[in-house]
């Protein structure tokens, strides 16, 4: 017997819940959501679901972006320390279409300014930047030695040898 829309969507759902967590709205908005896909797909009608770059912010810019929390300006979601993740999964949205959707500016991270700071910080102590910077003389060093190392059977083949008579 074939499983019924409602026990698929339930299926669905369940799976999802299990590995993110969902408020009881976000919950029931995600039963809807793909209950109605499901029977577009079963009637075989391919509609395009209501975009949400159509919405307006649920929240303004400035209070979006605080220093110790980040939030969505889609579902108005908070307390997350930065956005990219949030935004693939709930939203199937990349940070670029996120941006353009709100007009917020490429200068703006999509992260709570004091996450950053310490990530910063942590980067610094670490020594990060000074054994990148390593990283890059030391390819950039192997990329000359390839070079060289590649020219010089290139000169040898070009200089034709005399036979001697």
């Amino acid at each position: 017997m074939a499983p019924t829309l409602l026990e698929l969507t339930a299926s669905i759902v369940s799976s999802h819940a299990a590995m993110s967590e969902l408020s009881t709205e976000e919950l029931v908005q995600e039963i809807q959501k793909v209950y109605a896909t499901m029977q577009q797909l079963e009637g075989g009608v391919a509609e395009a679901a209501p975009a949400e770059e159509a919405k307006a912010p649920v929240i303004s810019l400035k209070k979006a972006f605080q220093a110790d929390q980040v939030v969505c300006m889609i579902c108005g979601k908070g307390g997350m320390k930065t956005l990219t993740r949030h935004l693939a999964q709930v939203h199937n949205m990349k940070p670029r279409e996120y941006r353009k959707q709100f007009n917020i500016p490429s200068t703006q991270a999509l992260t709570a300014r004091k996450f950053s700071e310490a990530r910063k910080k942590m980067a610094q102590d670490r020594g990060l930047a000074d054994n990148l910077a390593k990283a890059r003389a030391v390819r950039a060093a192997n990329i000359q030695q390839k070079k060289a190392a590649a020219e010089k059977p290139a000169k040898a083949k070009a200089a034709p040898r005399k036979k001697k008579a």
